[in-house]
């Protein structure tokens, strides 16, 4: 029986987690839970699963839930009640399902104390990648990722001998404005850019996913990963959304990962790994998918991913850099504040303008963190 803590149980990743975990009863055991403010959907949670400690980061939710439960349940609060879960539960693999760069220092602490991390919060390793891979190698924890795309890598690369990988292939569904002109981003709205084809995820990687930034996003996670440059880590988009990601080797052989757009798959792997979990999950059936498509992805219309690619190679805090304004931008698009067109225009003045730091601190990435954001909330 393995105990679980979950960071952002209320969101798309975290309830897939728990609908693997209720899957699963006598392997996994939720010991912990934790949500942004969505205390209506976590109390749910409590209720069923009965973790032994909740955090809510929205202090006022927090002390709503107290007087809700008037259990003994212990809730924390803020920031530092998802850092102190992270660092005082007993659990043997935590699931970080947060979104953006809050889920970095609980992840932080999870690695310090040794745990399996199931990683969907790709903004841990974009941001500070050579900080958490060194810490990971320093305390002998684990990262295997839950991103599908991420998950797919690591089961082709099973068995294999990394130096003979020539590159890997990241597959992208194109989003919501695929077939667009570049031109349709002048007037796009948020609800046709969070209408995704394929997947049901959060507003912030729905939009992401429209941008290809999510790619991009990608693209710096799987340097870290896999330790891979720029020039091994090729995209590929791929509508049907099948084919999940690819391993290229020297010889000219491909390995592919196949499966349903279905998170609950590659969450699944992430907890029981190296062994495979029988489940009752929906099969792929490739005759009625019939087709599979692949185009090179247009780096003129998404400029987000090229951003991502030009972050990546600079390397220092310039990821840090792409990943705060990108976060502030789509904020404001949600909000109806900017329009679509500008978010990558938003991030290149970011990049333009922040001052480039070549090997920050985990001090000096929080500080860059915060400067991007003040400027990019201040500035546009």
């Amino acid at each position: 029986m393995k105990k679980v803590l979950i960071l952002g149980s209320t969101g798309s990743i975290g309830v897939n987690s728990l609908n693997v975990i209720r899957e699963h009863p006598d392997k996994f055991q939720v010991v912990g839970i934790t949500t942004n403010s969505n205390i209506e959907l976590l109390e749910q949670q409590i209720n069923e699963f009965n973790p032994k400690i909740v955090a809510v980061k929205d202090v006022s939710q927090a002390k709503a839930l107290k007087k809700r439960l008037n259990s003994s349940i212990e809730i924390l609060s803020g920031e530092d009640g998802i850092i102190n879960a992270a660092l005082n539960s007993d659990y043997d693999i935590l699931i970080g399902a947060m979104v953006g760069f809050s889920g970095l220092l609980p992840t932080i602490e999870a690695i310090k104390k040794g745990k399996r991390i199931a990683l969907a919060n790709k903004e841990t390793l974009v941001v500070a990648g050579e900080i958490v891979t060194g810490l990971v190698a320093e305390f002998s924890a684990e990262i295997i990722p839950v991103d599908s795309e991420h998950s797919a890598i690591y089961q082709c690369l099973v068995g294999e001998n990394l130096e003979e990988v020539e590159k890997i292939i990241l597959t992208a569904s194109g989003g919501p404005f695929l077939n667009k002109d570049k031109s349709f981003f002048e007037n796009a709205t948020v609800e046709e850019a969070l209408n995704h084809p394929n997947w049901k995820m959060g507003n912030k990687i729905t939009i992401d996913s429209a941008t290809m930034m999510n790619k991009g996003l990608e693209v710096i996670e799987a340097h870290w990963l896999f330790g891979l440059p720029a020039e091994k880590i090729e995209v590929v988009v791929h509508p049907q959304s099948i084919i999940h990601s690819m391993v290229q080797f020297q010889d000219g052989s491909i390995k592919a990962q196949l499966g349903l757009p279905d998170m609950k798959l590659p969450i699944q792997y992430a907890l029981s790994f190296p062994e495979r979990l029988n489940n009752n999950f929906t099969r792929t059936n490739l005759p009625s998918i019939k087709t599979f498509t692949f185009f090179e992805p247009d780096f003129d219309k998404f400029e987000c991913l090229s951003l991502a690619y030009q972050a990546l190679r600079s390397g220092g805090n310039a990821p840090c850099i792409l990943n705060a304004a990108n976060e502030i931008a789509v904020e404001k698009f949600l909000l109806g504040k900017i329009k679509f067109s500008e978010i990558s225009k938003i991030i290149y003045e970011a990049l333009s303008k922040i001052e480039h730091q070549k090997s920050p601190s985990l001090d000096d990435i929080i500080e860059c963190d915060k400067i991007t954001r003040d400027f990019v909330t201040n500035s546009f």
